[in-house]
């Protein structure tokens, strides 16, 4: 007589919660979040009628002058639902006076608004205060860039990230506070082609408090140690704004 051999049940995989809520201070949670996307073109004679196009179709967005092409023109638009890039955006930049412009696609980029965990309105800093920043008619200049940062930054303790994106934190509010350079941290992780992992942008009344953050960026450890890859940079000066909602 055979015996079988004995099975041994395996336990089932301990259960995965998957939570994709942003979530603020005391306890806030949103499912709102808004998304961003830069889209660059070249070829522009004239903007004017651009702005006159976007108008139109009421498309929340801030039309650029590209400081490094004399033709040249950056959209950024915004909305909650993605969706919106697909549809009534597209349409617009498939019809006049848009389609008659060259895109330059290494230069598109796209993120969402996300949470710390710290916010003290967090439906403020997910849908209005991106919104605020980029709409403002003082703050005209802007510079836009992606970034990945590498793999040991993502293996270091909590309490070793936290203490290097304080730093980087502690910069960027110096230069809020003395308006000189305004930022917008938006995530992209899975969104854009080069996989990049976040989205910045800086404004401000003038260009070269912005170049001078992003030059005091590159002391930081997080810059100087943990960033794989970044840009390009998109360097822009406010042509036209939607109103603010």
């Amino acid at each position: 007589m055979t015996t079988q051999p004995e099975r041994h049940q395996q336990k089932p995989a301990g259960e995965v919660r998957v939570d994709v809520l942003e979530r603020g201070a005391r306890g806030q949670t949103s499912s709102r979040r808004l998304f961003v996307q830069l889209q660059v073109f070249g070829g522009c004679a004239d903007p004017k009628p651009l702005a006159r196009a976007l108008e139109a179709a009421r498309i929340e967005a801030v039309l650029y002058a590209d400081v490094s092409d004399a033709r040249g023109v950056g959209l950024l638009a915004f909305a909650e639902d993605p969706a919106f890039f697909v549809t009534r955006l597209r349409e617009t930049l498939g019809g006049e006076p848009f389609a008659a412009l060259g895109q330059k696609p290494a230069l598109t980029m796209i993120g969402r608004s996300y949470s710390s965990g710290f916010e003290p309105d967090l439906e403020d800093w997910l849908l209005h205060r991106p919104r605020r920043t980029v709409l403002n008619p003082a703050w005209p200049w802007a510079i836009w860039y992606p970034l990945r940062r590498t793999g040991a930054f993502a293996r270091l303790a909590p309490e070793q990230q936290s203490a290097i994106l304080r730093e980087h934190a502690t910069l960027g509010r110096a230069y809020g506070e003395a308006d000189l350079a305004h930022d917008i941290r938006l995530a992209c992780h899975g969104l854009d082609a080069n996989d990049n992992d976040f989205l910045i942008g800086l404004v401000g009344a003038e260009l070269h408090p912005l170049s001078h953050l992003v030059q005091t960026m590159r002391k930081t450890a997080q810059t100087s140690e943990y960033i794989q890859s970044l840009g390009p940079f998109f360097v822009g000066h406010a042509l036209w704004q939607s109103p603010a909602r």
